[in-house]
């Protein structure tokens, strides 16, 4: 039972990484880049509809929990959006992030909407485990904040809203907004494996932006 618990907190914690109005139906059409994700993606986004804020019921046995992390970073805001925002420069923020597959790109009500699956391969007694975290990205480049739902096993479901804010001097504030549903008896794992992978996450990029490495 320990160790299942063990395995099941580093999974959960790869799961909180990824950082993540819609209308009408989504759809991973692009096999050429992965079939198997791209359907994958499709099957949690039909079966789950992670990309709905509905609070779990009572009695359902899932709970929810919200928390948030900011960080200050010594650049323009156009800047900084434009870099914090683009997924594809996650990679190398965190050891587990290891592929970023995007199924589908489209602009829709002036905001730019992104389908992907974030491949995470967590270290674990001598083997891999592979995480695969399925998500929607909304990106409001007026209003300057995205936001991005995610899914993944065991039935973890992420909404977050990642607001930037101009500061004086030059820099800029991020400042993500975590919203996490699970089983009640996962949720703890959740937040502490969540919160501590974004505050990791949003560390790295700050350095890379204040770097000029991306």
């Amino acid at each position: 039972m320990k160790k299942h618990l063990r395995l099941l907190s580093a999974q959960l914690l790869a799961t909180a990484l990824v950082v993540t109005a819609f209308s009408g139906p989504a759809r991973a059409d692009t096999p050429d880049r992965d079939p198997q994700l791209a359907a994958e993606w499709q099957t949690a986004w039909d079966t789950y509809k992670f990309y709905k804020d509905v609070p779990p019921l009572p009695g359902s046995g899932r709970s929810r929990a919200k928390d948030s992390v900011s960080i200050t970073i010594n650049a323009p805001i156009k800047k900084v959006f434009s870099a914090y925002s683009n997924i594809n420069n996650h990679l190398g923020m965190h050891s587990f992030l290891k592929r970023v597959v995007t199924h589908k790109s489209w602009t829709q009500a002036g905001k730019r909407n992104v389908n992907f699956t974030a491949v995470e391969e967590i270290p674990y007694e001598g083997t891999i485990v592979t995480s695969n975290t399925h998500a929607q990205q909304r990106i409001d480049q007026d209003g300057y904040y995205y936001e991005t739902d995610t899914w993944s096993l065991p039935n973890v479901v992420t909404h977050q809203k990642i607001v930037f804010k101009k500061l004086t001097a030059g820099k800029t504030q991020v400042t993500e907004y975590l919203t996490f549903d699970a089983d009640t008896t996962l949720i703890d794992f959740v937040v502490q494996g969540g919160v501590s992978s974004h505050e990791a996450t949003q560390a790295g990029l700050k350095q890379a932006i204040e770097n000029g490495d991306i």
